[in-house]
């Protein structure tokens, strides 16, 4: 199997180390728009060669696009049209906006709309860890825009990958994204905010830092230049979650206002129930 990946960072990266490892790739061509990147990819033994994405498409079996969201958008359409056994598949955050720009392209059957769920801070290949995505959920949207044969070979990756396939509408995976990643990671930004300028005050405040608190703001460490676009498109949703998480620290604040303990031991309670979700 020859694949392309354009974008080879954390998730092109762990994914071209896998997938070599497990012996689904015989050849990994890489499409990087920086040439450090590109460079960091051929010596660590990611790809196989460097070139550009026009020449990547037309020598391979499968284009896994994963670029920020709205890099994707400009370039799927192109890839699409270059198409003709190949599948080309995007790894983004968001899916609505994707799927209605190419759904007029006559080559929308060879596109599969996924979203891996797993991710870390880092970016870059440098980042790229093998086995990554054992284990974890992986969501495949729209499916019945794409031809069987693209949609079994994208499945049979995934298998590959070790992961549990879902398969939802676009619109759907958007709205649960937001409640699930794209709020958590304004609220590490927030919060890392709110730390920054305390620390202003009280140069010692990171000496207290322990783990809990390396945990909860750690995606604060994100790249901007793959997160804003993420907001930017799916900015009704995260607005309406963003709304409710308001409201929910609203009830914190008035509690601790009015010495009511009884409610606050009743919020902390109910939050504790997530342990239902996750073990």
């Amino acid at each position: 199997m020859r694949i392309a990946i354009i974008g080879i960072g954390l998730i092109g990266g762990s994914m071209a180390l896998t997938l070599r490892e497990r012996k689904f790739a015989g050849t990994i061509i890489g499409v990087d728009a920086n040439p450090e990147h590109a460079e960091q990819a051929l010596e660590m033994g990611l790809v196989d060669e460097v070139t550009n994405w026009h020449e990547a498409t037309d020598r391979s079996d499968i284009i896994i696009v994963a670029t920020p969201i709205d890099v994707t958008e400009q370039i799927v359409p192109g890839l699409l049209l270059r198409c003709r056994h190949q599948v080309v598949m995007d790894v983004g955050s968001t899916k609505k906006n994707l799927c209605a720009t190419i759904s007029n392209s006559p080559q929308r059957s060879r596109f599969v709309a996924t979203h891996p769920m797993w991710g870390t801070e880092f970016s870059g290949p440098q980042s790229a860890i093998s086995g990554a995505f054992d284990e974890k959920a992986t969501v495949i949207c729209d499916q019945d825009q794409s031809a069987p044969d693209a949609l079994n070979l994208i499945e049979q990756l995934y298998q590959v990958l070790g992961m549990n396939i879902i398969y939802m509408s676009a619109e759907e995976h958007d709205v649960h994204v937001a409640y699930i990643s794209h709020i958590s990671h304004i609220t590490s930004f927030a919060l890392a905010n709110t730390v920054l300028e305390k620390e202003k005050e009280e140069n010692t405040i990171f000496e207290l830092a322990s783990g809990g608190f390396e945990s909860t703001v750690r995606l604060a460490k994100s790249n901007p230049s793959m997160w804003i676009p993420i907001l930017m498109q799916n900015k009704e949703n995260i607005l309406d979650v963003l709304n409710e998480h308001i409201a929910q620290l609203r009830k914190f604040k008035a509690c601790l206002e009015k010495e009511n303990y009884t409610y606050l031991s009743e919020l902390i309670n109910r939050a504790n129930e997530i342990s239902r979700i996750l073990k």
